[in-house]
């Protein structure tokens, strides 16, 4: 993968293609393969026999087994994928893969998943590689790297947004563990970090860096998961941006279906990332109240869905759910409202498991629905990255930042757990202090 093909750039070429053609999202949808395909009618119920909170409590565990089994014992780096069923031997982790991995072992340290003393020193040894050995230019890292050695690998960019999801792993660990080392290693981690290099002479931060020719041209200064990176930039009490960056970036305003919202031509996981670790509940900036703006967000994802029943037969009530994922053509930046990507019938657990706290029993309900009636759709390590009933196609592989907001949000769910560790960070109170939030 190439610097300039990231996740990210995808993304954005997309987005900028559905917003000025809306019709352009919308013949991809179209004109994809099986459109026309039936489902065959399901048994009743939605399949699942055990409780709503059994079911999380599965899926943490398997998510947490991801994050055990396929990270580099001796540095700690998770893989940014892997086979679904386990024996996988790829060496490409990616740092934002690794900071959901560092808070869904905060997570297991809680619920006993492993012994304690084992988990531990998994996160000491993680953030000893990242501290000591791992390449970085001004405290940010390479989007994509060995697992083994830390080098990058795909030519990939040294990234803002995956840094900042790193550091909030890091950061949920060092409120966790009571463990001197890995507050200090944290609070090293975090505080190395030069935010203001990364505004490079601007009023909003970029998208990242590269040695053959710098600075990408790319700006975080429209609304996404962007809000994690700046308030960790704000609050840095070595490094800091100035809180005045806060207002830099735009907020445009959607309506779909007489919902009315801010966002971007995007996939579901922007209106999810920064609220798996920020509690924006009961609480607004001058602009937005950020977590009902991902309920709303939520709930126009699901009459989008329901709208394209017409043409993929298995969008319904029971099964809904498109964010960025594996596809049966690779990997594909799709959603909507309004219509991005080659949607083709293709269902993404992680975008209901994403959005567990922002519309709960329509999420369950659909996860629920997959577990009982999609078998194939279950692995070792939880659901499948995607899966597509009117062809039969079910993924081979699990991706690690869709697991991991999967598990962390499931917990949030059911406890607030990652709300109330992170929290607990000072520099997450002032963020949201210097950002103008009030009840």
């Amino acid at each position: 993968m190439a610097a300039r093909f990231t996740r990210r750039n995808v993304l954005i070429t997309l987005g900028k293609a559905a917003l000025t053609s809306p019709a352009l999202g919308l013949a991809f949808a179209l004109l994809s393969c099986g459109g026309s395909s039936p489902v065959a009618p399901a048994p009743p119920g939605d399949g699942y026999a055990g409780t709503d909170d059994q079911l999380l409590e599965e899926i943490e565990r398997a998510g947490f087994l991801f994050f055990w089994e396929q990270a580099d014992a001796t540095t700690g780096q998770v893989k940014d994928r892997a086979l679904a069923g386990g024996n996988d031997t790829r060496t490409v982790s990616s740092i934002a893969a690794t900071g959901f991995g560092l808070t869904t072992l905060c997570i297991a340290n809680q619920r006993g998943y492993r012994a304690s003393a084992e988990i531990t020193e998994r996160v000491r040894t993680t953030l000893r590689f990242l501290l000591n050995q791992m390449p970085n230019v001004n405290g940010f890292f390479f989007h994509f790297v060995d697992m083994t050695t830390g080098a990058r690998a795909f030519s990939s960019e040294v990234s803002s947004i995956d840094t900042a999801i790193l550091l909030c792993g890091v950061l949920t660990c060092r409120q966790h563990f009571q463990d001197a080392e890995i507050q200090s290693l944290a609070t090293q981690i975090y505080e190395r970090t030069d935010w203001a290099w990364m505004l490079n002479g601007g009023s909003t931060l970029s998208h990242g860096w590269i040695p053959e020719s710098g600075f990408l041209a790319a700006r975080w200064d429209n609304y996404s998961e962007l809000m994690m990176l700046y308030l960790l930039a704000m609050a840095s009490p070595t490094h800091p941006i100035p809180a005045s960056s806060w207002r830099a970036w735009s907020r445009p305003l959607f309506t779909y279906q007489g919902l009315t919202y801010v966002t971007a031509a995007a996939p579901l996981f922007i209106h999810q990332y920064s609220h798996a670790w920020f509690d924006f509940r009961a609480k607004r900036d001058a602009f937005a109240d950020y977590f009902q703006n991902s309920v709303t967000a939520t709930q126009a994802h699901r009459l989008f869905c329901l709208s394209l029943a017409s043409q993929f037969a298995d969008y319904s009530d029971d099964l809904w759910g498109i964010t960025a994922s594996d596809s049966i053509r690779g990997y594909a930046v799709w959603g909507g409202p309004p219509p991005i990507g080659p949607i083709d019938g293709t269902l993404v657990p992680a975008a209901a498991g994403g959005s567990l706290p922002f519309l709960f029993p329509q999420t369950i309900h659909v996860l629920r629905w997959i577990r009982g009636h999609f078998p194939a759709a279950w692995t070792r390590y939880g659901f499948v990255d995607a899966f597509n009933p009117l062809t039969d196609w079910y993924d081979a592989d699990v991706i690690g930042i869709n697991l991991g907001i999967t598990v962390l949000m499931a917990e949030n769910e059911r406890a607030g757990f990652v709300w109330k560790t992170f929290m607990q960070n000072p520099e997450a109170q002032q963020a949201l202090s210097l950002a103008g939030f009030t009840p």
